[in-house]
């Protein structure tokens, strides 16, 4: 027998129901939520594109993926709307080596591009959606997409989902980032209309792709609707970032307001918001 070379690692069984850690999603999410706070300015939901009562049922969130940031906005949408269902991702296996803690968070690994790798996705989303209080939440494009793209990109892995997940519903979310009044960028969120897996599983593989595609774009065309208008009140804000410029800029401001008896707001636009 021939012992592994001493720096030579053995690759982690993906076992993401086995792995979830209740106390570390804990910790996790408080630390997303004060870089979120750091970085963003709002974490927002449309007021129409807020969750329904889904019923007891495993849930299937398939999302855009406009950017870097959809990691951050499935950990904060879960953790906010759909307490106490635990929720499960996957991820590109390479990618999620090098961060491992989020294998004890519901994240587990895929290997992209390869029969094998859509093979072994399918069957761990069978097992994660094999009871009530479960949800996977993925981004359909299996890439990462402009919210723009016409029509919405739907990887194979996720229009074959229904034939191991019938019993689940799948609900679209769109997601999108774009820059208002203030420094920092928002997050705009918004569920769409969910579809019934027995009613994918029913039909062909083309004609599931399409509708998911149009499903999930349907969405985000309303989503952008209110993104043009730039108006906080048609959302609920879940979370708020640190506002103004910040530096000596913003100091400088708030002793002026001090000096004049005024309350300072760093806002650029005082507008009231919702939430």
């Amino acid at each position: 027998m021939n012992p592994a070379a001493p720096n030579e690692r053995k690759a982690p069984t993906e076992d993401p129901v086995g792995r979830y850690d209740p106390r570390r999603m804990a910790f996790f999410h408080f630390m997303f939520r004060r870089f979120f706070q750091k970085h963003k300015r709002a974490a927002r939901v449309a007021r129409w594109g807020m969750p329904r009562d889904y019923g007891h049922r495993p849930l299937v969130v398939f999302a855009n993926h406009p950017g870097w940031w959809d990691g951050v906005a499935f950990m904060l949408l879960s953790q906010a709307l759909f307490v106490p269902r635990r929720m499960y991702i996957p991820m590109d296996k390479a990618a999620l080596d090098r961060y491992p803690f989020m294998r004890r968070i519901g994240v587990f690994g895929i290997e992209t591009g390869s029969p094998r790798g859509a093979i072994a996705f399918l069957k761990l989303a069978k097992d994660v959606l094999g009871a009530p209080d479960r949800m996977l939440w993925m981004n359909a494009p299996g890439r990462f997409s402009d919210v723009r793209e016409r029509p919405v990109p739907i990887a194979p892995g996720m229009t074959r989902l229904p034939e191991f997940a019938p019993d689940a519903v799948f609900v679209p979310l769109a997601l999108d980032y774009p820059f208002w009044t203030e420094r920092k960028a928002e997050m705009l969120c918004a569920f769409g209309e969910p579809i019934e897996g027995r009613a994918l599983e029913a039909m062909d593989r083309d004609a599931r792709a399409a509708a998911l595609s149009e499903a999930l774009a349907a969405t985000m065309d309303r989503l952008a609707g209110d993104a043009i208008a730039r108006d906080p009140a048609r959302f609920e804000t879940l979370l708020r970032g640190r506002e103004g410029m910040g530096g000596i800029f913003q100091m400088w401001r708030r002793i002026v307001a001090a000096a004049r008896g005024q309350r300072y707001d760093p806002r650029h636009d005082p507008r009231e918001e919702a939430g």
